[in-house]
């Protein structure tokens, strides 16, 4: 082996090995190669653009309903965050919910816990506990840095183990070559590319956890996503495209329900 190819694996290597983070609830190992900090720079300008290039819902109370549910939440997952040693996290939090005026039936979340919901998911929301499904997921995804993983992925898809270390010795670089990648955000629909399965799995635990640690049922959850399914009419709707199928997606919910009595009428612990 070229001593510059081994000169490359071997920092590779070792940005593995400083790279492991634990995903919170889950315990999840995994590799984040991009520092918080980039992250969120490097998407903040993309959200910001779609924000001022979208129309914010009209409909007053279904706005209310999105920032009042998103705060009790995310003011819940901090609590969770102090009280198990992880306060530090929450710095690179900052929390925003917006309700924009799109029939499509969808919402995503930004790294730093930007999150958006359309009009078109109103009509399977009937209550604050169904939409604490929907925030609690999208939560989940931000405070998993799902989208860090994300980001991480496609570094080493594009630079390949032999040149990350010299990749990455130009964080700034090799990030943005990836980040319109990764958001999409400057695709028609403004939307981030879809996480994988398995990303959605953990989002529906841990969004299960959060909604309940702030005082939502999380029993409703099985309801939303029956009434989603039924919605369907033939097409999957661009918010369950790339999710567990729905049988799967709600028997695993069942399966998790029973373990979420724990964390009822606690202070997130």
């Amino acid at each position: 082996m070229e001593k510059k190819n081994f000169s490359g694996l071997w920092i590779a290597v070792c940005l593995f090995l400083t790279a492991c983070s634990t995903v919170p609830l889950t315990g999840r190992k995994q590799v984040l190669l991009v520092s918080d900090q980039d992250v969120v720079a490097s998407s903040l300008k993309q959200y910001d653009n779609y924000i001022k290039s979208s129309t914010l819902s009209s409909n007053k109370a279904a706005t209310a309903m999105v920032e009042r549910v998103g705060k009790r939440i995310a003011a819940a997952t901090e609590q969770y965050l102090r009280n198990n040693g992880m306060g530090n996290e929450i710095k690179n939090l900052s929390w925003e919910f917006h309700l924009v005026k799109d029939p499509q039936v969808n919402a995503f979340a930004m790294p730093g816990g930007k999150i958006v919901v359309y009009e078109g998911l109103l009509p399977y929301i009937s209550s604050d506990d169904d939409l604490a499904v929907v925030l609690g997921h999208e939560l989940a995804h931000a405070v998993a840095k799902h989208s860090n993983e994300r980001m991480s992925q496609q570094i080493l898809t594009q630079y390949g183990a032999n040149i990350l270390g010299a990749a990455l010795s130009n964080k700034s670089g090799a990030v943005q070559s990836v980040a319109n990648t990764v958001y999409g955000l400057g695709t028609q629909y403004g939307v981030m590319l879809p996480f994988s399965r398995q990303h959605e799995s953990e989002a529906d635990y841990m969004g299960l956890v959060l909604m309940t640690m702030a005082g939502y049922n999380p029993e409703n959850a099985v309801t939303f996503w029956q009434k989603m399914s039924a919605g369907k009419s033939g097409r999957t709707p661009e918010f369950m495209s790339t999710h567990p199928s729905d049988a799967t997606r709600i028997a695993k919910i069942k399966q998790y329900l029973p373990e979420m009595k724990k964390y009822k009428g606690r202070e997130c612990f």
